[in-house]
């Protein structure tokens, strides 16, 4: 099946604890022989409607730029077997397994992880559990003080990780400030970038309009690397 400037394949990624989880890899049409890195998307919370076609507008946009990317349906979310879970910690399992299917099956000895809302704290914990993920990228990170209470045992993980990270968020981010983000963001190990979309709320930047600001800015966050 294809796509506007890239090729989308179906294929099945089986977890340590033997998930199999429905994902898809979007490449560019025209492939460059050096080009060895791969992004890994993470969708957002499993138990409130998140599913890999949300970010399916970023992947393919992420390929006409070049980049191998892949999508993947946590557990328990559209074909994927088994069953979501509360805090998001055992999907964990999900993203380390798709990042070496990728890094095994699509000859990226170098990953960028993003999480999009709540999987952005999925995917910082599996950061530094993965040998091969360079960066982080996070859209939408819920770190206020009602997400916390779900995701809160997740910051950690990102925080003390030395490898290079992006934040994004909308100002008008109905999860997280601004002023609780740039706190939680101190004590963050390694280097840090910060890129903010003047008065955008959070479902708002997730939604279409914003696809292709994210894929600039995520390209961009690949050349620094």
């Amino acid at each position: 099946m294809s796509s506007v400037n890239c090729i989308i394949e179906y294929c099945t990624v089986e977890t340590s604890d033997g998930v199999k989880l429905d994902a898809r890899i979007f490449s560019p049409e025209e492939e460059e022989d050096d080009n060895n890195l791969a992004v890994v998307l993470v969708h957002p919370y499993s138990i409130l409607g998140g599913c890999q076609g949300l970010l399916r507008g970023i992947a393919s946009g992420l390929a006409s730029r070049g980049y191998k990317a892949v999508t993947f349906d946590m557990r328990g979310v559209g074909k994927s077997t088994g069953k979501a879970s509360l805090t998001g910690f055992k999907e964990i399992q999900d993203v380390i397994a798709v990042c070496k299917w990728a890094s095994d099956n699509l000859s990226a000895d170098k990953i960028l992880l993003e999480g999009s809302s709540a999987g952005a704290p999925i995917a910082g914990s599996a950061v530094d559990k993965i040998e091969q993920v360079v960066g982080y990228v996070s859209l939408g990170y819920p770190f206020g003080l009602m997400a916390s209470i779900l995701f809160g045992r997740h910051h950690k993980a990102i925080l003390k990780s030395h490898k290079l990270k992006l934040f994004v968020m909308g100002t008008r981010d109905g999860f997280t400030s601004v002023k609780q983000l740039k706190s939680k963001l101190k004590s963050t190990a390694g280097r840090v970038e910060i890129h903010l979309l003047e008065g955008v709320g959070h479902f708002e930047m997730e939604g279409p309009a914003y696809d292709d600001q994210m894929v600039n800015l995520i390209v961009k966050f690949i050349v620094s690397l």
